[in-house]
C-alpha cells in the first residue's frame, strides 16, 4: 500500500506539474489565437449594447449572424 502511495505521490509531483503547465500554456495560446480579437471584443460589450433603447428582436439576429460570421 505505502508503495503505490509513494508511486502515486511521484507521478503527480512530476508528470502532474507538466500537464498543468501544458494546461496553462494551451489555455493561454487560446484566448491569444488570431482571429479571436472580435469575438473578445463583442462579449466585452455586451453590457453596453443597448444603452439608448431595448434590444429589438431583428438587431439580436443581426448580431447573432454577425458574430457567427
Amino acid at each position: 500500500m505505502e508503495e503505490t502511495y509513494n508511486i502515486m505521490r511521484v507521478f503527480a509531483g512530476s508528470f502532474g506539474l507538466i500537464f498543468m503547465f501544458a494546461a496553462f500554456v494551451g489555455v493561454i495560446l487560446f484566448t491569444l489565437r488570431p482571429g479571436s480579437r472580435k469575438i473578445h471584443r463583442d462579449t466585452a460589450n455586451i453590457p453596453f449594447r443597448h444603452d439608448d433603447k431595448p434590444a429589438a428582436a431583428d438587431d439580436m439576429n443581426a448580431r447573432l449572424t454577425e458574430v457567427a460570421q
